[in-house]
């Protein structure tokens, strides 16, 4: 018995020693390994909703197993969207159809979102069957995302990129209500993937509590005093406080946190920078991003000839219409026209867009027609009704100037050419990035920049209101966050004239013409709300003065609550129901995104 004691204690020790030898996992593993952990809890929470849905459970019990699954998808949120967006799309996607260009194809939705509008706000009992299918394919897409997860090595650096990134998802998407229009329940799923990043991070603000320990208890309270704010109602939360005094911080900390542990961020071209802390950073949009070459990158000499050119009506056949011609800075780069003169002599089919911040979208022109701004240039310029200009023609004309020579010669290598033309143009409107607006000097912790009532009314934009359900935050386009890679069209059901009797839709059919796809008739591209109160009148087709007019279009459901037939339409057809102060809020918000500033330097 002696021996044997002998014996398991020295096998013990052996096991000890062997142990303490072998190599610890990394924090970049342990998140791993709790990833998957979490990707095994959704399949769980997923293959017991589908169970009650094949057993035709109540409804009220299907829809409790609904909110549970998807709490579980946002504890998987975070790296599922930064590695694997496809899938993510399949799992969690607007429910809407796409329409893949390249293949003339429609894509039709699946995942949660899908199957929310089955369940919520009652039960769809009527389509049971398509309820399973979609819960089966949803079951699917889980086995998928397992496999891709085991060929995936994380690293540090995309570790801390993917957790800023979900704090802006939840600023842009989650508390606005995005994903979640029919269950409402984004308050909840917005703290379980706080809570996620809390639990997920440790590894690291463990190493910081080491080094840095009021770095890291700092967080570990943006964390929880974050988590406590979403556990009101949707309309109560107060969005603006959350996005100033605990999201914002709380991602600034998260950066700060990456340098004190030495992991530095990494370099990649994209909208929203590697190195923005927050939304609101005055340098955290990229505006060279949606730039085809390298070589095609802006410089001071390539803006100031841009700029030149764009005041000049050298470009238009009749030498009389500049790109300033509609595009006029003291009305935030628009003309204050409903539509304007064409060259003929009748009005343009649409009204004329801002260029502020038009770098910052991935497509241009109401339609989505050009991805980049040197195209847009070609198109307008090339325009019959427009410009009626010829490039060739103006190179011609150009090329016995000699200031513009020299300030070619400036700025491009290889002379004067067509190309340069397009190039300097669009070099000069990526300068024209307008985000200084009073809302975002509030967010940016000047307390006295918003009044009450425009207070108010961005909780509305962000909230009951729905506006930052298309027009995301804080471009306030249609550009999708936090990737902003994808633009939006939406169907709204425009009307031809003004009022609220009597009406008929307008006949643009807008991204029709370019694809050919049925659910793109009256779809046009989501502008920004950026400077509206400058850019009056409003709609592809001008057809609203004012922006009240505007809020109460919205808040009536758009095309088909006024009874227009537009069977596509986008928008919800339900009323918002908004009070008469929640209109003048809503209309003071907006006039609040306003960039004095900017406009001034431009004078």
């Amino acid at each position: 018995m002696k021996n044997l004691g002998l014996f398991l204690a020295f096998v013990g020790l052996s096991l000890g020693i062997w142990w303490s030898c072998q190599p610890k996992p990394s924090r970049a593993e342990r998140v791993q390994t709790q990833f998957r952990q979490d990707i095994a809890g959704l399949d769980s929470a997923v293959t017991s909703f589908l169970q009650a849905v094949t057993q035709n459970r109540p409804a009220d019990e299907l829809q409790q197993r609904f909110r549970l699954a998807r709490l579980a998808y946002k504890r998987v949120e975070w790296l599922t969207e930064y590695y694997f967006p496809e899938t993510a799309k399949n799992l969690n996607g607007p429910a809407l159809d796409e329409f893949e260009e390249a293949d003339n194809l429609v894509i039709p939705p699946e995942g949660f979102q899908v199957i929310e509008e089955y369940v919520f706000p009652v039960l769809d009992t009527a389509h049971y069957a398509e309820l399973e299918q979609h819960v089966r394919v949803l079951k699917a897409n889980l086995t998928r995302l397992s496999f891709m997860d085991g060929s995936n090595q994380l690293t540090d650096a995309h570790i801390f990129d993917a957790a800023r990134l979900e704090i802006f998802r939840i600023i842009s998407l989650g508390i606005t209500g995005f994903d979640s229009p029919a269950a409402l329940h984004s308050l909840p799923e917005a703290r379980s993937a706080l809570a996620t990043l809390r639990e997920r991070l440790q590894p690291y603000t463990q190493a910081l509590e080491a080094e840095h320990p009021e770095q890291a208890r700092h967080i570990h309270t943006l964390f929880i005093s974050s988590e406590q704010q979403l556990t009101g109602s949707f309309d109560a939360l107060d969005r603006l406080a959350f996005l100033t005094n605990f999201l914002n911080p709380l991602s600034s900390a998260l950066y700060q946190a990456q340098l004190s542990l030495g992991i530095q961020p990494f370099e990649e071209s994209r909208t929203l920078r590697s190195t923005a802390q927050t939304f609101q950073d005055t340098a955290g949009f990229n505006a060279e991003h949606f730039v085809s070459v390298a070589a095609h990158r802006s410089t001071p000499e390539k803006i100031a000839l841009g700029r030149k050119l764009f005041y000049d009506p050298i470009l238009s056949g009749n030498r009389q219409r500049s790109c300033a011609s509609c595009h006029q800075p003291d009305k935030g780069f628009s003309d204050g026209q409903t539509r304007s003169a064409s060259l003929s002599g009748g009005l343009l089919t649409r009204n004329t867009p801002t260029l502020l911040n038009a770098a910052l979208q991935a497509r241009l022109f109401h339609d989505s027609r050009v991805v980049y701004l040197e195209d847009q240039a070609t198109d307008v310029i090339g325009n019959h009704e427009e410009m009626h200009g010829s490039l060739d023609k103006a190179l011609l004309e150009l090329q016995q100037d000699p200031n513009y020579r020299q300030a070619f010669a400036k700025a491009y290598p290889e002379g004067m050419t067509t190309h340069a033309i397009r190039n300097a143009l669009a070099a000069y409107e990526r300068t024209l990035i307008s985000l200084n607006s009073r809302f975002d000097q509030y967010v940016r912790c000047n307390p006295q920049a918003l009044n009450a009532s425009e207070k108010r009314g961005f909780n509305l934009f962000a909230g009951k209101a729905k506006c930052a359900t298309c027009h995301f935050l804080p471009l306030t386009n249609g550009t999708v966050p936090p990737f902003y890679e994808k633009a939006e069209s939406e169907v709204l059901g425009v009307p031809a004239q003004a009022g609220w009797k009597n009406l008929s839709l307008d006949s643009d059919v807008g991204k029709y013409n370019l694809t050919g796809a049925d659910l793109h008739r009256h779809a046009f591209k989501t502008p920004t709300v950026r400077n509206v109160a400058l850019t009056a009148p409003y709609m592809h087709n001008g057809v609203y003065k004012t922006l009240e007019e505007v809020v109460e279009f919205y808040d009536r459901g758009g095309g088909l609550g006024l009874g227009l037939p537009v069977p596509n339409q986008t928008l919800s057809a339900d009323p918002l129901n908004l009070s008469t102060q929640e209109k003048a809020d809503l209309v003071h918000f907006m006039k609040a995104l306003t960039d004095e500033s900017f406009l001034s330097s431009r004078k």
